[in-house]
């Protein structure tokens, strides 16, 4: 705080009490330029290790199992109604196969996200990876 004081002819001279904000300023830059220099240089590039040479020829397609859950929740294994149990015994066998196929899993709207959630926690016990969920854009509102 600065004192300063003023006559402006007889009495008591006046006191300004006002904060003097240089030295709040100079702290406030000295504060902006370290934090400046001690942020890491961010850098806009991914560091990708690419393989070289001509890719191999993938002579076997994967097998496409598409699973469909209607309306009422119930599950359909290419087309045929299954329960959770045959569900579970057919995924344990195309998980088994030496080429995993590709799971197409298309749920209705209206179907008990509890099931769907099922189907997908099966896949993942048993293994397959390759898991597609078909027709999402019905969801957007």
């Amino acid at each position: 705080m600065g004192l300063k004081s003023r006559r402006f002819g007889a009495g008591d001279p006046e006191v300004m009490m006002d904060i003097n904000t240089t030295p709040l300023i100079d702290v406030m830059l000295v504060l902006l330029v370290m934090l400046i220099i001690t942020i890491p240089i961010q850098l806009h590039a991914v560091n990708l290790e690419m393989p070289v040479g001509v890719p191999p020829d993938n002579a076997i397609k994967p097998e496409k199992v598409q699973i469909d859950i209607d309306d009422k929740s119930l599950v359909y294994w290419q087309g045929l109604p299954v329960s959770a149990e045959e569900l579970d015994q057919k995924m344990t066998l195309v998980a088994q196969q030496p080429v995993p196929p590709e799971i197409h899993l298309r749920p209705n709207k209206d179907a008990q996200y509890a099931v769907f959630a099922n189907v997908l926690s099966t896949t993942k016990r048993k293994g397959l990876t390759k898991v597609a969920v078909i027709g999402s854009e019905q969801f957007v509102q």
